[in-house]
């Protein structure tokens, strides 16, 4: 089997795995996986109630072994909540760096205003 094949039979299979969690989102669906493939990011806009984080939630389950978080762009959002910290722990004496939302393999920055 070629790897084109190969490719398109996963896609398909991520696709129909994400159908049975979310409903009329066919075009979204298809390029969100089309940017998957290419290793690129998405944007999507729309109304409130429509799917976007079910939708989100559901691809990152779908990819085995994805990382899904989400952020809330609310007004007193700083960078570590994003980014991460440095975390002091005094029993070591040593900085441990505890990662934050962004350097998940799904993020969902929501309600970017």
């Amino acid at each position: 089997m070629s790897d084109l094949t190969t490719a398109r039979q996963a896609a398909h299979r991520l696709e129909e795995a994400v159908r049975t969690v979310v409903h009329g989102q066919d075009a979204a669906l298809r390029n969100i996986l089309a940017c998957l493939a290419a290793g690129g990011h998405v944007l999507v806009e729309d109304v409130p109630g429509t799917g976007k984080t079910t939708l989100a939630k559901a691809i990152a389950r779908a990819v085995d072994g994805a990382g899904f978080k989400r952020v809330q762009f609310t007004p007193d959002l700083l960078p570590g909540d994003i980014l991460g910290v440095s975390i002091f722990d005094p029993r070591t004496q040593e900085f441990r760096f505890r990662p934050g939302p962004v350097f998940a393999d799904i993020l969902l920055a929501d309600e970017i205003n």
